[in-house]
């Protein structure tokens, strides 16, 4: 769970707000005469803002204890787990000081206070800058999952493709066939023509022998049996 979404971000930052807030409160009340009214107020505003934040770190403390029971339920681990109890540490300090000093006497004491203040680290800024390394890195695991997708979807489309070319060639083979077939009953027509012509040529030579030895009725007769013998063979070779 990126620390976008995680409500243990959502909450720590707004604690982070009221901390700072807090400090910038307790740094103003430190220049203010002792004992004036406005001190006092800042006082009473000081010490309610320091239970308010401490009820908000102990809920949050309670959070992470439930969550360290299973850490891997809540997409964290035991590195996590500490850092999150060492913020809650440090802002409980962090408010823990300004209260002391609120409640104590002398401004000596608040000055002191106020430098112990400034020694603490600012964990806001470390946890800002360490989010964005976490939102980088969810940002380049989320850019390599969708160009995974992207590869996964042209490998299916490639895919595709050539299954469609595949069938493409299937059918330009069959119809390849079929014209070697085509092809093939063309030429045995072509042949039997040619052998069906040479016997006709075959038959006039004999006819054209015959009349010139026959006698004119010997002629007609051989034409009517020619004519007569050609029918038959052009029904034979043509209708058979």
């Amino acid at each position: 769970m990126s620390s976008a979404q995680d409500p243990f971000y959502i909450v720590k930052e707004e604690i982070q707000e009221s901390i700072d807030t807090l400090q910038a409160t307790f740094h103003q009340w430190e220049h203010i005469p002792v004992a004036s009214g406005e001190q006092t107020r800042l006082t009473k505003e000081l010490l309610s803002n320091c239970e308010s934040i401490e009820w908000q770190v102990d809920e949050l403390e309670k959070a992470i204890s439930v969550a360290s029971r299973d850490p891997t339920s809540y997409g964290i681990n035991q590195a996590e787990l500490d850092r999150r109890v060492k913020w809650t540490r440090t802002a409980r300090t962090q408010v823990g000081n300004v209260k002391k000093s609120v409640i104590g006497t002398g401004y000596s004491t608040s000055s002191g206070m106020r430098e112990e203040l400034m020694r603490l680290p600012n964990t806001r800024h470390q946890d800002r800058a360490s989010h964005y390394v976490e939102d980088d890195d969810d940002f380049i695991t989320s850019e390599s999952d969708r160009q995974m997708l992207l590869i996964r979807q042209q490998d299916e489309e490639l895919d595709e493709l050539s299954a469609s070319v595949e069938r493409i060639g299937s059918v330009g083979l069959t119809i390849h066939d079929e014209l070697q077939a085509q092809e093939r009953i063309i030429d045995d027509l072509g042949s039997e023509m040619d052998s069906t012509s040479n016997r006709l040529d075959f038959v006039q030579k004999k006819v054209a022998v015959v009349m010139k030895k026959a006698s004119a009725k010997g002629q007609m007769m051989m034409i009517l049996f020619l004519i007569v013998l050609f029918i038959v063979l052009f029904v034979l070779v043509f209708f058979t």
